[in-house]
């Protein structure tokens, strides 16, 4: 007797920046101390690193 193969749901997760939804399976991630960032491509993570670097605490310097 043949098995079925059936399809899988697959889980989708949001970008950290542009908060597209995207499958897990091909995100890019970023590890924190305490949960891991995920990002749709190069572009996304490229502008998140930018903005880490202009402010690593997340403030807004114009309050």
């Amino acid at each position: 007797m043949t098995e079925k193969n059936t399809p899988t749901k697959t889980e989708h997760i949001a970008c950290a920046v542009c908060l597209e939804e995207i499958p897990a399976t091909v995100a890019t991630s970023q590890e924190g101390d305490e949960y891991a960032q995920h990002f749709c491509g190069l572009e996304c993570y490229d502008q998140w690193k930018q903005q880490q670097a202009k402010d690593p605490a997340g403030n807004d310097k114009d309050q």
